[in-house]
């Protein structure tokens, strides 16, 4: 990381952590109240299936205010329908966040198989005069301040018995805009990891 940093320094970089995640529809376990005797239950429909994919970065630079993009992919099981995101996805997202925040950027990330194909590795070569690419360690999510955005998000959803995928999709996308008007929750994910940004 220290690499990293030192590179975003030199070339006056945004440094941009990126990482993904998911949602079912099946609610994740939250914790609610109720009267005392009576355990709450949220009824959730057995009809529907699908994941809505998040692809996230949160991006940071001494001087400015920090920054949150994100993609979002709906699964519904059709057939031939990715499930996730593919290497164009990602370039595409690189590209929307260097538009964004017009500047270089040094891109550290995991070891996830689709990160390490071959047409992405020949997009970092052609783009190499304003994208330097770090790889973080095989499993260190706390490393990576965008592991802690997603328990923001999904903590907001932890009660939600949707009828359908697109209300899942509609309550993740609206905590994510939530979060992009809060830098300050997002340099809290940056030094809950322990790591600093030196100007």
């Amino acid at each position: 990381m220290a690499a990293g940093k030192s590179t975003a320094a030199v070339n006056n970089a945004w440094v941009v952590f990126e990482d993904e995640a998911g949602q079912s529809m099946t609610p994740p376990r939250a914790r609610t109240w109720g009267r005392q005797g009576i355990t709450p239950v949220v009824r959730v429909r057995g009809r529907g299936s699908g994941r809505v994919s998040m692809a996230g970065m949160t991006c940071y630079k001494p001087g400015e205010q920090s920054r949150l993009i994100y993609a979002i992919r709906e699964y519904r099981g059709r057939k031939d329908e990715p499930k996730g995101f593919g290497w164009k996805d990602y370039r595409d997202l690189i590209i929307r966040a260097h538009i964004q925040l017009g500047g270089p950027i040094v891109l550290v990330w995991d070891n996830l198989r689709t990160h390490l194909v071959a047409p992405l590795r020949e997009f970092f070569e052609a783009n190499a005069a304003w994208l330097t690419v770090f790889q973080l360690p095989t499993y260190a999510p706390d490393l990576n301040p965008q592991e802690g955005v997603w328990p923001l998000v999904k903590c907001g959803i932890g009660n939600l018995a949707a009828a359908d995928l697109r209300q899942v999709t509609r309550a993740v996308k609206r905590k994510l805009k939530m979060l992009q008007y809060r830098p300050e929750t997002i340099d809290g994910c940056l030094a809950a990891t322990g790591l600093t940004l030196n100007g």
